[in-house]
């Protein structure tokens, strides 16, 4: 694919306000997580993915000749999830906010300078001689890097039997926007990008998908949701709904005990050989006692 020569006023008007949801899309979300000092529910391995993403999204755009908006939009959306994955940090893992800030500065320096460098690097190629291989691969490990975000959200779905926790629908709302309007601005542009059309549509369906996955489990409750509230009780706090809740699956959960199994507990590739060679020298210790013969 050529790059961009001449961009159509209404992708530019498109890509603009695909551009604002994503640079925007995580404020109410990033709120949220600091309102309840919790990032229950939200993967930290999907908000780092999706700010690392932001690196071959960005030098793709920017390669590919994007309308201005689309060239910002990955920048704001790394900046954005970087923020929501130290609040990850910081709640679950109970990490010092300075560590996990100065952590998070040190990524931002290193993502400036190799976009920066792979943009130098790629461009000329690119559109001197037509040499597209590494502009592609590019392309494709940005599509992998943000679908491989929603990686978790299935497992969190099975565990809590459908229900969407941990996650802002102000902000999957204004996500689906996001990508939505910058799936049209491609379709505007004189020549539409299969590689970033297919990601756009794929992040309004997987969001789609969380959105009627949480609707199933609210009809599916509402029954005990009544319940609840008749009995001045929220879902969480109300017995039956603890019980249903309960018989969730922990994907997870199972993986990590499974691999238990196979493991003896506090017993290291060390331990172990260790134990085998003080056994060694056990063995060697008592073949060397000599032997008394009693004649009583």
């Amino acid at each position: 694919m050529a790059p961009q020569t001449s961009i159509p006023p209404a992708a530019n008007a498109l890509g603009t306000i695909g551009t604002i949801c994503w640079c925007v899309q995580l404020i109410p979300q990033i709120v949220r997580n600091y309102r309840a000092k919790s990032t229950e529910g939200l993967p930290a391995s999907m908000m780092f993915l999706w700010s690392v993403s932001g690196v071959p999204f960005g030098v793709y755009a920017i390669v590919q000749g994007f309308n201005i908006p689309l060239v910002v939009q990955p920048q704001c959306f790394s900046a954005l999830c970087g923020v929501s994955w130290v609040q990850c940090l910081v709640y679950q893992r109970k990490w010092k906010p300075w560590t996990a800030t100065l952590l998070l500065c040190t990524l931002f320096l290193c993502f400036a300078g190799i976009q920066t460098g792979l943009v130098f690097a790629i461009r000329g190629p690119y559109v001197e001689r037509g040499v597209y291989s590494p502009v592609l691969a590019v392309g494709i490990l940005a599509f992998i890097l943000l679908i491989a975000g929603y990686l978790p959200i299935p497992f969190e779905l099975v565990k809590r039997r459908g229900r969407v926790v941990g996650i802002d629908f102000v902000f999957l709302t204004i996500d689906w926007c996001g990508a939505f309007f910058s799936l049209l601005s491609l379709v505007m542009q004189p020549e539409f990008d299969v590689l970033f059309g297919t990601l756009y549509a794929m992040c309004c369906i997987i969001e789609m998908s969380m959105v009627c996955s949480h609707w199933i489990w609210m009809l599916r409750t509402r029954k005990i949701h009544k319940k609840a509230k008749q009995a001045g009780e929220s879902f969480d706090e109300f017995e039956e709904g603890i019980q249903w809740q309960a018989k969730g699956v922990d994907m997870w959960g199972m993986l990590r005990s499974i691999k238990k199994r196979f493991e003896k507990p506090g017993m290291t590739e060390s331990n172990r050989s260790s134990d085998v060679e003080t056994g060694l020298e056990n063995e060697d210790s008592v073949k060397s006692l000599p032997v008394t013969i009693s004649t009583e």
